[in-house]
């Protein structure tokens, strides 16, 4: 299906999509910010300068957007990843001003009144707080640490709590100042509208805005690590976990693609897409060899599309009369196996076919299709996604085994496991 792809003078990125289905468009505003922009003592600034795009400007008052979005019909929402952070709108056609006109506001006018930053501040430590009750979330933190020493995505994207509880309003509105430009922006539209309309209504609107100086970024490349690292995180509950994670390859690297196809054959499709549902794993591999023997309750993979290297993870819960050890050493056996020898064409076909299914099902509503627009801008293109299937199509046995070979390796990885005390 055709689309615009253009910029405009002020430097931000417009792609537009038609799609006449239903009398729907979805409108989305990618900033190329995340976690892996924050230093030592600011992190969680990302997610916290979201938060506030959500407490109003003099245009749009803190209270009423929620009501003047949902009186039209619509849903909207924001994320922020490690690498970028989205707004986005899904509105009936005929109501898709209203988005725009939002977007282009806070872009530049947030207000950041001292007030709404003390109570979000209350607000994001009491949601670090509960996620600290969650035993993943606390192994998936000590593992980030181990795994990257130098590079941001050592830390999560929540930030760390004495961060945030020292970060100030002007720190805070720096960041927004800093990155909240339209070169930094990508603006992704998909639904019942007209090409060149929408386009003039996009430049009327986010055209006006200056560009700013082009963010400078303070992540590197950081080597992958030369040995096994371990952790072992201990906290409150009954549940053991173990999860596995490996250095990965950045998205638009060859061997995502073929690793993709090893994580579908392992645990079963993963979806790249923030939106996908999930589709049966049992006939995977680790499936076969950890759930349908009783030494895991359930275990799964998870490859993410990233810009710089960062990690692919297989978790498992460990079944309550086992222990970590009962999991690792088979997991370390399967790995081995792929390692020794490439994978029987059917299996691999059934593997490719899963992996595909998934990606279509992630891909098919107009939100999801808004979404993919400018998603795959964040680390590479849109034509990232347009051969994505067809570069699942062309992996063989001898990729899946090579790619196994060079990144399921024990010295690429940091092995960890969850401890709890016996108290849920």
């Amino acid at each position: 299906m055709d689309y615009l792809r253009t910029q405009l003078s002020n430097g931000m990125q417009v792609l537009l999509k038609e799609i006449h289905t239903a009398p729907i468009i979805s409108h989305w505003l990618w900033l190329r910010v995340g976690s892996r922009d924050e230093p030592k003592g600011f992190t969680g600034a990302s997610h916290w300068v979201e938060h506030m795009q959500f407490k109003g400007t003099k245009q749009f008052p803190s209270g009423q957007l929620d009501k003047d979005i949902s009186r039209d019909g619509g849903f909207w929402n924001a994320m922020t990843y490690i690498d970028w952070t989205t707004y986005f709108e899904t509105m009936p056609a005929p109501k898709i001003d209203l988005a725009l006109r939002l977007e282009a506001d806070r872009m530049a006018n947030s207000l950041f009144e001292p007030e709404e930053v003390a109570s979000e501040r209350t607000v994001i430590i009491s949601e670090r707080q509960g996620n600290e009750n969650s035993p993943l979330f606390k192994l998936d933190e000590d593992m980030q640490a181990v795994a990257f020493e130098s590079h941001p995505y050592g830390h999560e994207v929540i930030g760390e709590m004495g961060d945030l509880e020292t970060m100030s309003r002007a720190d805070l509105y720096q960041h927004y100042k800093h990155f909240y430009v339209p070169n930094n922006a990508v603006l992704a539209m998909a639904g019942d509208f007209d090409t060149q309309k929408m386009l003039t209504r996009v430049e009327e609107l986010f055209g006006q805005i200056p560009a700013g100086e082009q963010p400078a970024r303070i992540a590197q490349d950081e080597a992958p690590p030369e040995e096994e690292r371990h952790v072992e995180t201990k906290g409150p509950g009954e549940t053991i976990f173990v999860r596995a994670a490996y250095r990965a390859p950045r998205a638009n690297h060859p061997d995502f693609f073929p690793l993709t196809v090893l994580d579908s054959l392992l645990t079963g499709p993963s979806s790249v897409n923030l939106f996908g549902g999930g589709i049966s794993n049992k006939t995977s591999r680790l499936y076969d060899r950890l759930v349908e023997t009783e030494k895991a309750v359930s275990v799964g993979g998870g490859l993410q599309a990233t810009i710089d290297p960062f990690l692919y993870a297989i978790t498992a819960t460990v079944h309550p009369q086992r222990k970590a050890e009962d999991v690792i050493a088979p997991l370390d056996e399967e790995i081995a196996r792929i390692q020794e020898a490439p994978p029987q064409p059917a299996e691999l076909a059934r593997a490719v076919k899963q992996a595909q299914a998934l990606f279509a099902y992630g891909s098919e509503s107009i939100t999801n299709q808004a979404f993919w627009l400018g998603f795959a801008e964040m680390f590479d293109t849109y034509a990232w996604f347009e051969r994505y299937l067809e570069r699942l199509e062309a992996v063989t046995p001898a990729d899946v085994q090579r790619v196994a070979q060079a990144y399921l390796r024990p010295e690429q990885r940091v092995l960890g496991i969850y401890v709890p005390d016996g108290v849920v």
